[in-house]
C-alpha cells in the first residue's frame, strides 16, 4: 500500500524542525513525521510519502527548495512547485491552491503507479485531496487537527475568513472516506457538530509521542538556556511550550503566574524568533504582549523566555521541570489534542491543562494533572499553587504520567490507520454484517476486561466464532460506538454483528459502510424520557459531578458518584420527581441514568428478537456493575474470573456460570459450559430420567 500525507502549511521537513519559526509550524508536523515514519515501518505499507509545498526562503531553511527529501527507508518528502516560491502563511495559501493542485495532479499522472490513499491534514489539504480524487480516483482520509466551530466560540465578532474555513471543513468531513480524530472530545463532540458528519466514518486513532529522551547534556543545555533570566534557578519551574498565537492564551498564563504566592519560576518557550519585533504579525503581537505583562507585573528574574531552542533543550526542560517538582501548563483557549501534555506525562511532569478540547479526556484518562477553565485567571493560578504545594498530589500525578503515556506510540497508531485503510480498499471483509443463514445462537459480551486484557483470549474467541458460524457475536459496552470500535481495532477482536453501546442506550448494526444506528431502540413505550428533567433533578445534587459532555447521550445522562449513599439519594430524588428511569452504578464511581426501556438487558433482547434467536440460545458475558441487568436477565450468563467485587453476589444465581479463566478465555469457557449443561438436559429429557 502506498500512502500519501498532504499538508500545505508550515515548514515541513525532517527533524530537526524549528517549531514556532512561523505561525503554522506547529504540532501537526510532529504528528505527520511520527505517523509517516511508523507507516513506513508497517509491513503492509510499501511506500510512505509526505507531500507539501516547495518554497525558497533561505532564512527558513534551504531544504524547503528541494523537490525530494529522503527521510528513512520507504519514506520521503515530495515538494510540489506551484510556481510561487515564496513561503505562504495560512491566509495566503488559498490563492495558491489551484496552481498547487494542477502541479500535483501533473506530478501524479507522470508516475507509473498512483498512490492507493491520501491522508489530508487540515481542510485545505482535504480540498486538494478531493480534487485529486475527482481527477484520479484516489480516496482520502481527513484529519482536521484543529476545527473552526470551537474557535468561533472564542471570537467576539463574526469573522468571514473563519466562516469560510468552517464551510471548507464541512466539505472535507462530508467528502472523506474516513475521518480520524485524536481525542474523544474531537470525535464525539467537535466533528459530529458538523452537518456533513457521519458517525460511521469517524474513527479515533490515538497519536504516539515522538519523545527525545533527556540526557545529562540536554539537562545542562536547558539550565544554560534559562539561567540568564532567573534570579533563583533552583525554584520549581512552571513550564509552557506553545506557538506565539493568541489561541494559546500565554498572556493569561503570565497574569495568573503573577498572582501566585508560591515561589516558582515561569519558563515560556514561545516559538523561535530573531527578535521580539521580527516575524509574522500575530507572533510579534503575542510576544510584545508577553513582554508588556512581564514588565507590568515586575516579573523580571522570575520569567524566562528564550528566543530560540533545540529539541534537546525541550527534552531537557521537561526533565528539569520534573526534577524541580514543577508543573507543565497548557492554558490554550482551544486544544484539539495537546501532544505537549503527553510529552510532559512521559517525562513525569504533572500538567495543568485547558478543559476545552482533547485534554478533557487525555488528562482524565492518564490522571496526571488538573483541568482548568482557560479564561479563569484565578483558577489557573490556584491550580499551579495546588500542584506545587500538595506533595502527595504532585507525586501521584508524576507517577501516573509515564504509565499512561507508555502505550502511546506511533506503531500502534499505524496499526489502527492501516486497519481503517484496508477496510476502505475492500481488502478486508470485516465490515460485512456477520449475520448469515443458519444463525441460531447469540453471544453478547461486555468489552473492557471481559474481552480485553488477554491476547490469547481474543484468539480463543476468534477461533470459537470461526468454528461456530451458527453464533452471532455482539459487543455490549459502556463505551460509545466510536470508542468501542477503537478498542476492537486495537485488540484485533472480531467485528461484531451489532454494537450495544453507551451502557445499552444505543444499538448499531454492522454494515459495509460501518455501524448504522437502530432508531427503533430504545422502545420507550409508556415510560417517558425527559433528559432536561433528569438534569434539573441532578442539579439539586451537586456532589454528583457530570461526566464529560461526550458521555451525555440521547438516552443517557452520566455522573460521578462517591458512594452507595449517593446512588440511593439519586434514586429517591428521581422517584419524588416521578421520573421513571434506570440507574446503573459501576466501577465504584460511574452512574448512568437511562430510560426504563434501555440498558444492556433490553438491548440484548432487542437484538435477539431482531435475529429471531430464542432466549435459551442467548449467552452473555460480563465483569462489572454495568453488566448486571444483562447477566441477571440472560438464561446463559457468564461472569469471567477477573470480575469486579460489585457483581460477586451474582455468581450464586443458577443462570450464571463463574468461569475459572479470565477475559476472553473465560467467556468461551462459559459458552461451552452452558452448552454442555443444555446437552445433558436435553438427553435427560429424552430419556425421561429425573434430572
Amino acid at each position: 500500500m502506498h500512502i500519501v500525507s498532504i499538508a500545505l502549511g508550515g515548514c515541513l521537513r525532517s527533524e530537526p524542525v524549528s517549531y514556532g519559526i512561523t505561525e503554522d509550524t506547529g504540532g501537526h508536523i510532529t504528528y505527520i513525521l511520527g505517523e509517516m515514519r511508523a507507516l513506513a515501518r508497517h509491513p503492509r505499507v510499501s511506500q510512505a510519502e509526505i507531500v507539501t509545498r516547495l518554497f525558497n526562503e533561505p532564512h527558513l531553511g534551504e531544504v524547503h527548495v528541494r523537490a525530494r527529501e529522503e527521510i528513512a527507508p520507504g519514506l520521503a518528502i515530495t515538494r510540489i512547485d506551484s510556481g510561487n516560491r515564496r513561503y505562504l502563511a495560512k491566509e495566503e495559501l488559498r490563492a495558491d491552491r489551484a496552481a498547487f493542485v494542477a502541479a500535483l495532479i501533473a506530478e501524479l499522472r507522470s508516475r507509473e503507479r498512483l498512490p492507493d490513499l491520501i491522508h489530508a491534514h487540515f481542510a485545505d489539504a482535504a480540498d486538494v485531496a478531493a480534487q485529486v480524487q475527482r481527477a484520479l480516483g484516489i480516496p482520502y482520509i481527513y484529519t482536521a487537527h484543529s476545527l473552526g466551530l470551537d474557535k468561533r466560540e472564542t471570537l467576539e465578532a463574526p469573522c468571514a475568513a473563519l466562516e469560510a474555513r468552517i464551510s471548507e471543513e464541512a466539505r472535507a468531513i462530508g467528502g472523506a472516506a474516513a475521518v480520524i480524530g485524536s481525542s474523544r472530545d474531537e470525535c464525539e463532540r467537535q466533528l459530529v457538530a458538523y452537518p456533513t458528519a457521519e458517525p460511521a466514518k469517524i474513527h479515533r486513532v490515538v497519536p504516539g509521542i515522538s519523545l527525545e529522551p533527556a540526557t545529562a547534556e540536554s539537562l545542562s543545555g536547558a539550565r544554560n538556556l534559562i539561567a540568564p533570566f532567573l534570579r533563583d534557578p533552583s525554584l520549581p519551574i512552571v513550564l509552557a511550550i506553545a506557538r506565539p498565537v493568541h489561541k494559546k492564551n500565554l498572556d493569561t498564563l503570565v497574569q495568573a503566574f503573577a498572582g501566585i504566592e508560591q515561589p516558582a519560576n515561569l519558563v515560556i518557550l514561545a516559538g523561535q524568533r530573531q527578535a521580539s519585533d521580527a516575524g509574522e504579525p500575530e507572533q510579534v503581537e503575542v510576544i510584545t504582549q508577553l513582554l508588556h505583562l512581564i514588565d507590568r507585573h515586575d516579573l523580571y528574574g522570575r520569567v524566562a523566555y528564550p528566543k530560540s531552542h533545540s529539541s534537546a533543550d525541550v527534552a531537557g526542560l521537561y526533565a528539569l521541570a520534573a526534577k524541580s517538582r514543577g508543573v507543565f501548563v497548557n492554558p490554550a483557549l482551544i486544544e484539539p489534542y495537546g501532544l505537549t501534555i503527553l510529552e510532559a506525562a512521559a517525562h513525569g511532569l504533572p500538567v495543568i491543562a485547558t478543559n476545552v478540547g482533547g485534554p478533557l479526556d487525555t488528562v482524565s484518562e492518564i490522571e496526571h494533572g488538573l483541568l482548568i477553565d482557560p479564561r479563569n485567571r484565578s483558577e489557573i493560578g490556584g491550580a499551579i499553587e495546588r500542584l506545587l504545594s500538595d506533595r502527595e498530589l504532585w507525586s501521584r500525578c508524576a507517577a501516573n504520567g509515564p504509565r499512561g503515556a507508555a502505550d502511546l506510540n506511533w506503531d500502534r497508531y499505524a496499526q489502527g490507520f492501516v486497519a481503517i485503510a484496508r477496510d476502505l480498499s475492500g481488502t478486508e471483509n470485516a465490515r460485512a454484517a456477520r449475520v448469515g443463514p443458519g444463525v441460531t445462537s447469540l453471544f453478547v459480551s461486555d468489552l473492557d476486561n471481559t474481552l480485553t486484557g488477554c491476547a490469547n483470549g481474543v484468539e480463543r474467541l476468534r477461533g470459537f466464532l470461526e468454528a461456530h458460524p451458527d453464533f452471532a457475536f455482539v459487543i455490549a459496552t459502556g463505551r460509545s460506538v466510536i470508542e468501542a470500535r477503537r478498542i476492537v481495532r486495537e485488540w484485533g477482536i472480531p467485528e461484531p454483528a451489532a454494537w450495544i453501546a453507551s451502557v445499552g442506550s444505543e444499538i448499531y448494526w454492522s454494515g459495509s459502510a460501518g455501524p448504522v444506528r437502530d432508531r427503533a431502540f430504545p422502545n420507550l413505550g409508556q415510560a417517558r424520557w425527559d433528559a432536561a428533567a433528569v438534569e434539573a433533578v441532578m442539579a439539586e445534587l451537586p456532589q454528583l459531578r457530570p461526566q464529560p459532555i461526550y458521555e451525555q447521550r440521547d438516552f443517557k445522562r452520566s455522573y460521578f458518584y462517591a458512594d452507595a449513599a449517593d446512588v440511593e439519594q439519586v434514586r429517591v430524588a428521581m422517584r419524588k420527581a416521578c421520573l421513571p428511569v434506570r440507574l446503573i452504578a459501576s466501577h465504584g464511581s460511574l452512574l448512568d441514568i437511562l430510560p426504563l426501556g434501555a440498558g444492556k438487558a433490553a438491548a440484548m433482547n432487542h437484538v435477539g428478537a431482531a435475529l429471531g434467536i430464542e432466549p435459551g440460545h442467548i449467552y452473555a458475558a460480563g465483569d462489572s456493575g454495568n453488566d448486571e441487568d444483562m447477566l441477571t436477565a440472560c438464561e446463559n450468563a457468564i461472569i469471567v474470573q477477573n470480575h469486579s467485587a460489585e457483581i460477586a453476589r451474582l455468581t450464586q444465581r443458577p443462570n450464571v456460570y463463574l468461569a475459572t479463566k479470565a477475559h476472553g478465555l473465560g467467556a468461551v469457557e462459559g459458552i461451552e459450559a452452558h452448552g454442555e449443561r443444555q446437552t445433558v438436559a436435553r438427553r435427560t429429557a429424552r430419556s425421561g430420567a429425573r434430572p
